[in-house]
């Protein structure tokens, strides 16, 4: 009876272990050397934090931000971004068995600077922000992974009040609805955040809405937008101004409800707020300020999605400009360009808090992490 308890026991364990090891971690960065590591695939063991390399690519330049597909089986990236009259999206397969990352083609970004990618849940589309020529394009994607030509490009000229960053439309990231039958674009330079709906059984699935936009604070500098768990509130964080709106959302439609900073009381300017994510229980929301700060501020979220600051926790670095929570909820991981390091932090599920676990991993100007469970 005690064998068989222990290799029912042993059983367990391999089980558990290998359930825990099927979480990577994917790097992106401005690496601006073909030669250079430009995206990094780390293997996360969701029992303590650990992160173990298991393969790289090179001779791409800037893959500054990737999205992952549903079946984890690609990998989407901004290319040649921060790279003059230049932009793309590229695309690579990811095999976790044989270990290696192929690249597999790339398309104009249809816009200088592209800087942020996401997949509608089907698979089958693939949307970018770009940000110096403010505009978005749409791509249908193919079976084999590779992005097909630009089914749709829409640029946009108006500005906002800052005379020095807003003299024209600065789109930072292109966010699909909980649904995705709705693509939301913060627009930092015009204050706005735009939306289409999008209806994925189109050759053209853009659709212009009777409310193209809803208008942010002046000089807020909307950046990159997440959606509560529950898909009734969504969350935005204002580079500029150092703020997260809060607002309700019914079908499409955008309703502010709070405006609370996402910076210390002593930071009176030079915010610089970039990403913003949600716990997966939706309890907690996390948002990384660069600049001065250089931290992770912790918010609690209430029964009406409002937020509430209940700490911050420093990046361990400088500049955060993308960070990611694991689909257990377990572990959060920051990325700091201007020190090239990763940081995987421990949360506490019960408080929300953070806690460095493990060993940092060094890339140079390290720009973008994503969490995928494969």
């Amino acid at each position: 009876m005690k064998t068989k308890i222990n290799f029912l026991l042993l059983t367990f364990l391999l089980t558990f272990n290998a359930f825990s090891q099927n979480t990577y971690v994917f790097l992106g960065s401005y690496n601006r050397d073909k030669t250079a590591e430009a995206i990094q695939i780390y293997q996360l063991d969701t029992l303590n934090g650990k992160l173990t390399k298991v393969t790289a690519a090179k001779n791409i330049i800037n893959p500054s931000y990737l999205t992952i597909s549903p079946n984890g089986k690609y990998v989407y990236a901004c290319t040649d971004t921060k790279t003059p009259n230049a932009g793309s999206v590229s695309s690579f397969e990811f095999n976790p068995d044989n270990k290696t990352l192929t690249f597999l083609n790339s398309q104009r970004s249809g816009g200088e600077n592209p800087v942020y990618v996401s997949i509608h849940k089907s698979g089958k589309w693939l949307a970018n922000a770009n940000y110096t020529e403010g505009s978005v394009s749409v791509y249908p994607l193919l079976e084999n992974g590779k992005i097909d030509s630009i089914a749709q490009n829409f640029q946009y000229t108006d500005g906002s009040v800052n005379k020095d960053r807003q003299t024209r439309s600065h789109v930072h990231s292109a966010v699909f609805s909980p649904q995705c039958d709705y693509l939301f674009l913060p627009d930092l330079g015009a204050d706005k955040i735009r939306c289409y709906a999008f209806d994925a059984s189109q050759k053209k699935p853009l659709i212009e809405t009777q409310n193209p936009f809803i208008k942010t604070d002046l000089e807020a500098g909307p950046r990159h937008f997440t959606f509560h768990p529950n898909q009734k509130w969504g969350y935005c964080i204002e580079e500029m101004a150092g703020q997260i709106s809060v607002y309700n959302y019914d079908n499409g439609v955008l309703n502010k409800i709070q405006r609370i900073a996402s910076h210390q009381d002593k930071i009176k300017e030079g915010f610089e707020s970039s990403d913003i994510h949600i716990s997966p229980d939706g309890k907690f929301l996390y948002a990384t300020n660069r600049g001065k700060e250089n931290n992770i501020a912790i918010f609690s979220i209430d029964e009406n999605g409002l937020l509430k600051n209940i700490g911050y926790q420093s990046t361990l670095g400088k500049h955060p400009r993308i960070f990611a929570i694991d689909e257990s909820g377990k572990f959060l991981v920051a990325s700091n360009v201007l020190t090239g390091n990763v940081i995987v932090f421990k949360r506490d599920l019960k408080t929300g808090l953070l806690k460095k676990t493990g060993k940092q991993i060094k890339m140079e100007n390290v720009s973008c992490v994503q969490i995928k469970k494969i």
